[in-house]
């Protein structure tokens, strides 16, 4: 019999774990991603860049961290020799073309509007459609188009289209006589490149994520007082000075089961409904025992950086921040090294920007929006079919199974679009469930209990992170979504040995090596 032939669009993290998944089922994976390497938003990153979770909780299952990484938080030239080590150890490489950019993927099969069921059989044996993704050699310009038996989309959200403000017309980066640029362009420089970009200049960011407080701190480290980097921001969000709250690891107070309990859940029963209305007391105080802690650590308060909502909120949504060295970044601003503008919007002139709520005005040489991606626009443009698009994108949330099948589009998935506190934990686990798919171990249920499932998570999203709902996160229910998981592939849901151990101890990558 012949192997399956899979396309997989991306190098990164998902990439290569569908890869690895993909030939452990004894598949044919082929994998194209435009840039030159592997490991996608590490491969072009900040100097400053660390991971943000302990390494302990982002790892592969069966590859750990080799004992020479000391730190808990590693540099993103770690990060890139883990993915390359891991790559060589499985064997990805030949697998792997770089410098090979999708243009599009069309389907050529039957219309699948109609089916009651995934891919009209709810599974992959005797699918009668192919998959054809053209694939531009950036090197020569030559054109191929390969055919393919399964599609696994892995383009990640957090590169590659930027998100940029709107401005009224002859209020924008076009009549700014400096240079406004999207932070993708700043961390495709080399460090010498970025330090000198920025030396002895006047910086804004727009923006205070991860990304935002990286270039900042670096502008700061390089310019000092003479010349301060502004951050402008629009809302505060909750600061970890470090992992452990009150000497409390914070993976026992979000990373285990009964944590879970505590919470409303999609597809709950009574019994888990009424302990999470009983219990959410509990919730909302260990959210303020967290809080708590971070205020006594950082000046917030001084410097009007308190958050107007919960921690717990930040975590569910994955918008924590871990802060490494934070004393740094707070004498930065208290030397004014780094100055903090809060703002719902602003405006450009030839030499400086212009807060709209105060009239305040800002010199600037520079202007980098850290205002994130649109990953959901690239997810949509890869297919040929504006049809299969706008299932994509169609709502404010890409609408997935399992956060990886569409119900209305067969021999496909997406793996890495969905967050969570650890991403490589849980693509992962995504990539063991859609290779289980792919050969035939289980059967998706009809598009109808599939599009339920997808509503009871829009609600699950909705009512616990709100406004955010968009971002799909499952962070802080990864306990809960892996069992989803685990109960479809036929493994045992209860990870360690014993009840108190289930209930209480922490779960990671490595509780989810074997499948017992």
């Amino acid at each position: 019999m012949d192997k399956k032939q899979v396309v997989i669009v991306g190098a990164g993290i998902s990439g290569l774990l569908a890869c690895r998944y993909c030939l452990s089922k004894g598949f044919n994976p082929t994998v194209f991603d435009f840039e030159s390497g592997i490991g996608g938003v590490w491969a072009k990153t900040i100097k400053t860049t660390r991971l943000q979770a302990p390494k302990d909780l982002y790892q592969f299952s069966d590859f750990p961290w080799p004992d020479s990484v000391v730190d808990v938080f590693p540099t993103h030239q770690q990060m890139l020799e883990y993915f390359h080590s891991y790559a060589t150890r499985f064997d990805l490489m030949p697998h792997i073309k770089p410098q090979s950019r999708v243009s599009s993927i069309s389907y050529d099969g039957p219309s699948s509007q109609a089916w009651s069921l995934w891919n009209g059989i709810g599974k992959m044996s005797s699918s009668k459609g192919k998959w054809n993704v053209t694939v531009t050699d950036t090197r020569t310009a030559n054109t191929q188009v390969y055919i393919a038996d399964f599609v696994i989309l892995c383009l990640g959200r957090f590169k590659d289209v930027p998100n940029m403000p709107k401005f009224p017309v002859g209020k924008g980066p076009e009549i700014f006589q400096g240079k406004a640029i999207h932070s993708m362009e700043y961390a495709a420089m080399d460090d010498d490149k970025a330090e000198a970009f920025v030396k002895g200049k006047k910086v804004v960011v727009v923006g205070f994520g991860k990304t935002g407080l990286d270039i900042a701190r670096e502008c700061a480290s390089i310019n000092g007082p003479e010349h301060p980097c502004t951050i402008v921001y629009r809302r505060d969000h909750w600061k970890l000075p470090d992992w452990a709250p009150w000497g409390i690891p914070l993976t026992y107070l979000y990373f285990n089961r009964f944590s879970e309990l505590l919470v409303h859940k999609p597809g709950e029963g009574f019994v888990l409904n009424l302990l999470a209305t009983l219990l959410s007391p509990l919730r909302w105080g260990v959210s303020k025992i967290v809080e708590s802690y971070i205020k006594n650590k950082l000046p917030l308060a001084k410097f009007d950086m308190v958050p107007q909502h919960s921690f717990e909120k930040d975590t569910r949504s994955c918008l924590i921040l871990y802060m490494p060295e934070p004393n740094n970044f707070f004498d930065a601003v208290e030397e004014k090294s780094i100055k903090l503008k809060k703002s719902q919007s602003f405006c450009f002139y030839e030499n400086r920007i212009s807060i709209d709520e105060d009239n305040t005005q800002i010199e600037a040489d520079i202007v980098i929006f850290a205002t994130g991606f649109k990953g959901e626009k690239k997810l949509k443009n890869i297919f040929g079919s504006s049809t299969f698009g706008d299932f994509i994108a169609g709502s404010p949330r890409v609408p997935l199974y399992r956060e990886c099948i569409h119900p209305h589009i067969p021999q496909l998935a997406v793996i890495g679009y969905s967050e969570s506190l650890s991403n490589i934990y849980i693509s992962e686990m995504r990539a063991k469930w859609v290779t289980a798919l792919l050969e035939g171990a289980f059967k998706l249920p009809s598009v109808n209990e599939m599009e339920k499932d997808i509503a009871r998570w829009d609600e699950y999203m909705k009512q616990s992170i709100e406004e955010y709902h968009y971002r799909s996160s499952v962070g802080a229910l990864e306990i809960w979504y892996n069992d989803q998981l685990c109960k479809d592939m036929g493994m045992n849901q209860l990870r360690k040995n014993g009840l108190f151990a289930n209930l209480f101890e922490p779960h990671g990558p490595l509780d989810y090596v074997k499948v017992p």
